[in-house]
């Protein structure tokens, strides 16, 4: 660190607004914060033009005085940061922080006094600010009622968002909606737009911790306020004392992929806080979960259910052959049978099923070099995992497993707590209590030597790099609703994904899946509406260290040149870029393998996919090493291929490739390509 010198801060006093104004390392961005008419305000410009118009910033109290009018700036400091760090696993192995900071005090003496400071900082590629609030007289206990932070977006008439809807039935589960920016009401972040100049944003939040998360409420046309999911009893956040909140961010770029490769939500969080994590394991996994969607099998007893003992030595049989990681295995525990949906409080999460022996299978497991993953649904009933949580990491840890897939089912509103009088109170699952919960069981898991797979989450805001074995999250509409979703997830949906969701950061998409006719073909059933190719283009696209290969195993027995692929990609990556892509419409991603005990770390890998057309798109190579040859295997669409009545009609082919070639790229209706590019 060292006190910037390159920082452009004006600060002019006197009878008028005092501001301060923060430029990024490249002087694109530049953040003035100001003290006009004593409300604290801040506005964006990029490549000085406005994009974010005066925006309010403070707080509402239940009981303090608010902090919004009669506060003016009385002090600021500034600093530069230039720095790399290693991730322990994900996208790339190193991360540049490169940002100029200024810290700005807030003030005010009549009536009732009461101080904050704005932490801004300012990255080439967008801004992110945090409220700091010190210890003060008369905020020993302090209940938020509405944080006045603002988005005002410039010429908002003329914008175009993409967005799915916060505080529904479901929690993040939808269709994303293409609309006007006006349109937009109150919306989940990241929240992605585009401007009538072609510039992109995402606002979103990064180090969630201990507070609501933030919706936007499009108040009136362009100005968004953040909007915290209150506790069952109305409040926002409850604090004692001094706090700090998570950092408000705003991502840009002129293109659609600049908001891609951007670390700023990495880089606003704190570094590991866990120490030697060379346990937490990036990977690959099958599982005992697709059958249940598809109707084969059953999570409960009886005929059809599939965490068996005899199943699950299957495919731990499977997973061996070929080269996976582990085996999840759902519906072993009791609690299953019945309106599991509606009923957590009947779940125990220690006593399996008479037909699951998990000691004989972690012994079968150890002899496969094939991990059992754990699985732990709770419905709702938060209290009751909570109270029986130690019992079962306990129980994990000793089976030898390592990796616990959570699951929090239940409709929005209706996370079930038992507060200290043993009343039954409702949350929302991304509240404050929720928020804090989440966390709790990340930490718990660490403490065992486990890593955690959240299903039903909170949102991700970067807390990885903080608690890196929180190894992935759902939080979005995965594969699952391919089976049974009304309707399922269309051909624009991955390419969706990767502007919005996957901004946050991994997601379980749980990709893979090889009969697309288990409910018959056509436009008009369940099914994944894909081609063949774009689900093998999912591992490339969609990112996440612990990917699962999610078909059924006869299903990539009866396609072994296709399977190939998902057992040569990687998950864990030294580098990743994006290529080319617009929102919605089509994403071409590029990633290094990280060197591992499986991977030389020298190839690389393409994903492309497009949404309901079908494209022509040409992508240099200049990735690549330069000088080196590599052997492209490409797995294509065939000539015929299109997603609704051919999507198996694949082509596999091999060609000698450098740096300084061009690929042509011909991808279907629905359609994807997938590549491993082979050092030579």
């Amino acid at each position: 660190m060292r006190t910037s010198a390159l920082l452009l801060l004006a600060f002019s006093s006197g009878c008028f607004a005092q501001t301060a104004t923060l430029q990024s390392p490249n002087g694109n961005i530049k953040i003035i914060i100001s003290d006009e008419q004593s409300t604290p305000t801040y506005s964006i410009d990029f490549k000085n033009k406005p994009v974010i118009n005066n925006s309010a910033l403070g707080f509402e109290f239940k009981q303090q005085a608010p902090f919004s009018e009669g506060f003016k700036i009385t002090k600021t400091q500034d600093r530069t940061i230039d720095t790399q760090w290693q991730l322990p696993w994900g996208e790339r192995q190193t991360v540049t922080d490169n940002h100029n900071e200024i810290t700005v005090t807030f003030n005010k003496t009549q009536p009732q006094g009461g101080t904050f400071t704005v932490r801004f900082r300012a990255f080439n590629n967008g801004v992110g600010f945090r409220y700091e609030v010190p210890k003060q007289a008369g905020f020993d206990n302090i209940e938020i009622t509405k944080e006045l932070t603002e988005f005002a977006i410039t010429n908002s008439n003329d914008a175009t968002a993409w967005w799915i809807p916060a505080r529904g039935w479901n929690r993040y589960e939808y269709i994303y909606n293409t609309t006007p920016l006006n349109d937009a009401a109150l919306v989940h972040t990241p929240f992605t737009f585009k401007n009538k100049d072609g510039i992109h944003f995402s606002i979103h939040e990064a180090a969630l911790v201990d507070y609501a998360a933030m919706v936007l409420n499009q108040r009136r046309p362009g100005t968004f306020q953040a909007d915290l999911t209150p506790w069952s009893d109305g409040i926002a956040v409850k604090k004692q004392g001094a706090f700090t909140t998570p950092w408000r961010t705003i991502q840009m770029g002129e293109s659609a992929v600049d908001l891609i490769n951007s670390d700023i939500i990495l880089n606003l969080n704190e570094p590991n806080k866990l120490g030697d994590v060379s346990w937490v394991k990036p990977g690959k996994y099958v599982g005992i979960w697709w059958g249940m969607h598809i109707n084969t099998q059953t999570w409960g007893s009886g005929e059809k259910h599939g965490a068996t003992t005899q199943t699950t030595k299957y495919y731990m049989d499977f997973a061996a052959q070929y080269g996976f990681d582990g085996v999840l295995v759902e519906g072993w525990n009791i609690g299953w049978d019945g309106d599991w949906f509606s009923n957590g409080d009947v779940f125990s999460f220690t006593q399996p099923y008479d037909d699951f022996d998990i000691a004989a299978l972690t012994q079968y497991g150890k002899e496969k070099g094939v991990q059992l993953i754990g699985h732990h649904e709770t419905s709702g009933s938060v209290s009751n995992y909570r109270n029986q949580m130690e019992d079962a990491f306990t129980l994990y840890e000793k089976s030898n497993v390592s990796q616990v897939k959570t699951g929090y089912v239940a409709d929005g509103g209706n996370i079930k707590r038992i507060d200290e009088n043993g009343i039954a109170r409702h949350e929302w699952h991304d509240g404050q209590f929720m928020v804090n919960e989440y966390l709790y069981n990340v930490k718990l898991a660490a403490k065992h030597k486990i890593s955690i797979n959240t299903h039903e989450p909170i949102k991700d805001t970067g807390l990885r790099r903080t608690y890196p074995n929180w190894i992935a999250r759902e939080g979005a509409r995965g594969q699952e609703f391919n089976a049974w979703g009304t309707p399922p997830n269309p051909p624009e949906h991955v390419p969706m994904l990767a502007f919005t969701r996957m901004l946050a950061g991994p997601m379980d998409f749980t990709p893979g899946i090889f009969d697309m006719s288990f409910n018959g073909l056509g436009a008009d059933t369940n099914r994944p509406q894909t081609t063949l190719a774009k689900q093998l283009a999912l591992y490339v696209v969609l990112y996440s260290p612990i990917q699962m290969a999610a078909d059924l195993p006869k299903n990539y027995l009866a396609k072994p040149d296709a399977f190939q692929f998902i057992q040569d990609v990687p998950t864990d990556w030294q580098k990743s870029i994006a290529l080319d892509g617009e929102v919605g419409d089509f994403i071409v991603f590029a990633r290094k393998e990280r060197k591992s005990d499986k991977y030389s770390g020298n190839d690389w890998y393409l994903g492309a996919v497009t949404d309901e057309k079908a494209r022509t798109m040409t992508v240099p190579l200049d990735f690549l090493e330069q000088g080196k040859k590599f052997e492209a295997q490409i797995y294509k669409d065939g000539q015929n291929a299109e997603w609704k009545n051919k999507p198996y009609d694949l082509t596999i082919e091999k060609r000698i490739v450098t740096a300084s070639d061009k690929l042509t790229l011909e991808l279907a209706t629905s359609g994807g390509v997938a590549i491993r590019f082979k050092a030579l």
